[in-house]
């Protein structure tokens, strides 16, 4: 249909008020149960049927049956240019009530001018004709849609033409910011074959593919593929300078929770390409369920991750403490929505407590009042360049932080303390690391003097997406055109995701006896310049270097900023122990006992509480061993006091 044609009728029956369509579309399926009518006495007779009596008789009866059958399966709520499959299969539904309404109406009434069959014959012309009728509008319609959509659209192809993938193309027909122009998939019986009007190819060809149909993007709908394989795709799609991007859940579309234009960035377990373990939940479960848990820091990366890894081990009560008040409340009512989403969920309260784990007497009347069964230590400052800025805070926080906490659990006689702590207490070279060890070695020391409480220790390295990670940081900086900055070329870190390691981190807490330092096994470890490179090639950008000087984005060194180790370990002695769980092993660390940690702790507080740094860096590097501090104080107010110019660029 010429398209000027086609908005000649189009427009004006377009701007028609709703009820005015629904006329409309009323009149023409009453019409078409007369043709049906006239039809099926030609085919029973060889003769067109003049209106007459019985003819009239039968196309009346067919029309009172017909428009409430239809109302009533939805027939005159359906937008017609986005219809497809399932309105048709509404139109078959209805049409067979109507025939079994129909037959048995005609074949009982005994009119001798009216033939019975034509009970059998007319409703199956009329499901043919409403059939075309619904098709005819969804393509005219469809034509004049498409036809004011931009001429310019980006154009995608769908890697995976299972049901996910069909779905997916179905949603996106009316999309106005991508065009879908085929599918992927590695099955080969069905490359060069044609699904819903779009053709499949070989995602060996995907380069060419890209050059030839000028493609932007690929879509990955395969919700249900293994890691590794998506990791195989992602490799072999990542130098075709094409954007990979994933979807939620096909049932979140279905459900039109979400919008098309809400297809994502890739999974950060996408770019960390490593299959995560199945959680034990016998473990999971056992210091969780039924029992008081608090975390402290609960409004940070980790602490508000543990809080949605317990939510649905259905603690009787989950106690929040957390010193930013914006934190808390983001925490609280993002836990108090999932709760009142999932009545399977035993989680009887969510208590959100204001706290600073420095305030003794705050901690006292929050752990005398509820009891908590456990404790997940999570609160710490944990940005290395700042800590090393600030060294006293950093020490008044992670170290006697800790300590007051785990004083008033001994005090209160609480069962189970969990600190979260971090590769960078092992051999540290900064203010942060050697605070979160020296936290270890105190909680150590506590273990084995005053054993009625089980204090643990759980230490793992980077982890994806928290406050301060390298991903959103990248993801940032290639939106603006770059460049990425890394602080040295051959910087590299272990990486596992937040909900991995917290999970992981629950379940250590249900293999302590007390004392222990666990470390969970993060992989291989990542070379940061690669994680940056794969993420501007999965962009469908390039890299801009020495070797290809036109490229996209640049990666740009910056140099290691004070207190920054080129690589991270996890391990201080070589003598790891097996767990029951493959990720999760047991150090065996040497510490100070009690009575000389007692005494050194209280010489560092003091030089905490007047901020001398020297004396801070020496204290540090006596006690922690293998401690190598920065060769210059980095303090901003030891640098101010000093009349030095601090380099704000660190």
């Amino acid at each position: 249909m010429p398209p000027i044609f086609g908005n000649f009728f189009v427009t004006p029956v377009l701007a028609l008020p709703r009820f005015a369509k629904r006329f409309i579309v009323l009149t023409v399926d009453a019409s078409l149960c007369v043709l049906g009518v006239l039809l099926a006495f030609y085919f029973r007779t060889g003769e067109l049927a003049p209106p007459s009596g019985p003819t009239l008789l039968a196309a009346a009866l067919s029309i009172l049956s017909a428009l409430p059958v239809f109302a009533v399966y939805g027939l005159y709520r359906v937008i017609f240019h986005y219809s497809g499959w399932p309105a048709l299969m509404a139109v078959t539904k209805a049409i067979a009530v109507y025939g079994l309404i129909y037959a048995t109406i005609i074949m009982t009434a005994g009119l001798p001018e009216l033939p019975r069959t034509v009970g059998l014959i007319q409703p199956i012309l009329l499901l043919l004709l409403v059939g075309a009728s619904r098709a005819f509008a969804r393509f005219w319609l469809g034509e004049f849609y498409r036809g004011r959509r931009p001429a310019a659209l980006p154009k995608a192809l769908i890697y995976g033409a299972g049901a996910a993938g069909r779905q997916l193309a179905a949603a996106m027909t009316n999309n106005y910011e991508m065009r879908v122009i085929g599918f992927l998939d590695d099955d080969d019986r069905l490359h060069r074959h044609i699904l819903n009007g779009l053709p499949i190819y070989d995602p060996a060809d995907l380069a060419e593919l890209v050059d030839e149909l000028q493609i932007s993007d690929i879509l990955l709908a395969m919700p249900s593929e293994k890691r590794h394989r998506r990791n195989r795709i992602l490799s072999r799609i990542q130098n075709t300078k094409v954007s990979v991007r994933t979807l939620p859940s096909i049932t979140e579309l279905a459900q039109g929770k979400i919008s098309v234009s809400d297809i994502r960035e890739l999974d950060i377990d996408d770019l960390l390409g490593r299959e995560p373990v199945t959680p034990n939940h016998i473990l999971l479960g056992k210091n969780s369920t039924d029992k008081v848990v608090l975390v402290t820091g609960a409004g940070g990366s980790i602490g508000g991750e543990l809080c949605r890894q317990i939510l649905p081990l259905s603690p009787a009560l989950l106690l929040l403490v957390e010193q930013s008040e914006f934190a808390l409340y983001e925490i609280h009512r993002e836990l108090e929505n999932r709760l009142a989403a999932q009545p399977a969920w035993k989680t009887k309260r969510i208590v959100p407590l204001l706290a600073s784990v420095g305030d003794e007497n705050r901690l006292r009347e929050i752990f005398s009042t509820w009891k908590p069964d456990i404790v997940y230590h999570a609160a710490a400052y944990k940005h290395v360049p700042l800590v090393e800025h600030n060294p006293s805070e950093g020490i008044r926080n992670n170290v006697f932080g800790t300590l007051t906490t785990a004083r008033v659990a001994l005090e209160q006689k609480l069962s189970d303390f969990m600190l979260i702590s971090t590769d960078k207490a092992v051999r540290p070279t900064n203010i942060m690391g050697a605070s979160k060890r020296l936290a270890e070695m105190a909680l150590q020391a506590l273990a084995a003097e005053m054993p009625e409480t089980r204090f643990t220790m759980v230490r793992f390295g980077n982890v994806l997406g928290s406050s301060g990670s390298v991903v959103p940081k990248f993801r940032q900086q290639i939106r603006e055109g770059g460049p990425i900055t890394l602080t040295h070329p051959e910087i590299t870190r272990f990486f596992m995701t937040i909900p991995e390691a917290a999970q992981l981190v629950i379940q250590a807490g249900a293999m302590t006896r007390g004392g222990d330092v666990f470390f969970l096994d993060m992989g291989a470890p990542v070379k940061i310049s690669d994680l940056a490179r794969r993420m501007i090639e999965l962009s469908g950008l390039t890299v801009r270097d020495k070797n290809n000087p036109n490229g996209d984005i640049a990666i740009e060194i910056t140099g290691l900023r004070p207190g920054e180790k080129l690589y991270e370990e996890l391990l201080i002695g070589n003598n790891p122990e097996p767990t029951t769980h493959p990720m999760i092993m047991k150090a065996h660390e040497g510490f100070l006992p009690w009575r000389v940690l007692e005494e050194k702790l209280k010489a560092l507080e003091l030089a905490t509480n007047v901020n001398d740094a020297g004396i801070i860096y020496r204290m540090l590097e006596e006690i922690v061993p293998g401690y190598l501090p920065n060769k210059t104080i980095v303090d901003w107010v030891f640098l101010e006091q000093s009349r030095e110019t601090p380099d704000i660029s660190a």
